[in-house]
């Protein structure tokens, strides 16, 4: 048996501490854990923001972080699970788009980072400390990585697109209104 080197290590605790936050933010999402709000509050704050149906979107966000993180973490299914990770944070960068980059004002920074480190360890691998590696790379083949990126790409720009479809229609509606009321008001 050979000893692990730098690169292991290094990963091992990428895939700990990314994972770990992705994991723990999903469980906020899911049940409510860690001061989270659970499928029901975050149901709605997504449907605030424009993902509908808004429970759907706060289920499927909470899986992708839960389950990408938690795969990430141990080290399974890693370019599954960090391509999952990597789109529900392209997600949630959208909405925190509008605030400029750094998250003091709200911004995308936060989801930009954890996206970027979920997809550094999609392409990278999970490295000999973990479970693919324990189980021969069965679920970890150079080809999932394209595969899952693209797949979660096409899926990722489907939901977004749609979500600001439905802002910029509610956005013209709203514009539509004013201007009837001021007409009315001005008798124009």
């Amino acid at each position: 048996m050979s000893a692990y080197d730098r690169r292991d290590l290094g990963l091992l605790l990428l895939r700990l501490g990314a994972g770990g936050v992705l994991a723990a933010h999903g469980t906020q999402k899911l049940f409510g854990w860690f001061g989270g709000h659970g499928i029901e509050g975050t149901g709605q704050f997504m449907e605030s923001v424009g993902y509908r149906p808004g429970k759907a979107s706060a289920t499927a966000a909470g899986l992708a972080e839960t389950g990408g993180g938690t795969l990430l973490a141990l080290g399974l299914a890693t370019p599954a699970a960090g391509a999952a990770a990597a789109g529900a944070m392209a997600g949630a960068a959208t909405v925190h788009a509008p605030n400029g980059f750094f998250n003091q004002e709200g911004g995308y920074e936060y989801a930009a980072t954890l996206g970027l480190a979920a997809t550094g360890l999609a392409i990278a691998g999970p490295g000999r400390l973990s479970l693919d590696h324990a189980l021969g790379h069965v679920v970890d083949r150079g080809w999932m990585v394209p595969a899952a990126l693209a797949a979660t790409a096409a899926v990722t720009a489907l939901v977004v697109g749609a979500r600001i479809k439905r802002l910029d229609r509610a956005e013209r509606e709203e514009q539509a209104e004013l201007f009837d009321e001021q007409e009315a008001l001005f008798g124009e």
